[in-house]
């Protein structure tokens, strides 16, 4: 990661310990799931973090680290993904010296994070990163990552004789846009913090207005 103390800078006022922590923070070439990915979600949790309050320095170390550990979409590990990344994390904060207590939130928090765990967040920090990491599956940026990673996956973008899947069952391993209806459009609903359910309504839309323009185009 060869801009690193400029990456790091994005984490304000948490510079330092991203500093640290991003040499570990992303494993793979999932473009996704990439620094700018941690960007984004650090950037939603600061939003969300101004009006629901909280340990930013945890929130900031869980950020950080909730993607430690790749996991493909299609791996038949991905329900571990989550665990796997918050016993990294437990690894990396135990060799900077962090306490137990501070270490065991950041994990839990990292743990919870994940749609495919399905393990609900009992900390406030743990709902901040799951609101936040759920924001960015949302809205436009959403939208762009489900077509990046149907490319990835070599799905394709839509069943060109029934896009909306009117006269077939949805299958998002096969079409993009059937992403949309299987996963995306059901993530609002699961918001943990009143800020973030705001958020997501506003990112929900634009969500819709995507699939509309789609539609429309084809």
């Amino acid at each position: 990661m060869s801009h690193l103390p400029s990456l790091a800078a994005a984490f304000a006022p948490h510079e330092a310990l991203a500093e640290r922590l991003l040499p570990h923070a992303v494993s793979g070439n999932d473009g996704s799931h990439d620094a700018a990915h941690l960007i984004r979600v650090w950037k939603n949790a600061r939003r969300i973090h101004g009006a629901e309050g909280g340990d930013l320095r945890i929130l900031a170390a869980a950020v950080l680290l909730h993607d430690c550990v790749s996991v493909e979409k299609n791996s038949p590990l991905r329900a571990q993904a989550s665990r796997l990344a918050a016993e990294r994390a437990f690894e990396l904060l135990d060799e900077l010296g962090w306490r137990t207590g501070e270490i065991t939130a950041v994990a839990h928090a990292i743990l919870t994070h994940s749609f495919s765990a399905n393990i609900p967040p009992e900390s406030l920090e743990a709902k901040i990163l799951q609101d936040a990491d759920r924001l960015d599956a949302i809205g436009m940026i959403g939208a762009a990552r489900c077509f990046y990673i149907a490319g990835r996956m070599g799905s394709g973008l839509y069943d060109p004789l029934d896009p909306l899947a009117e006269d077939r069952p949805l299958d998002d391993k096969a079409y993009a846009i059937d992403h949309f209806e299987t996963k995306l459009f059901k993530l609002t609903d699961g918001f943990q913090t009143a800020a973030g359910r705001a958020l997501a309504r506003q990112r929900q839309e634009r969500l819709r207005a995507v699939l509309g323009m789609v539609i429309e185009e084809i």
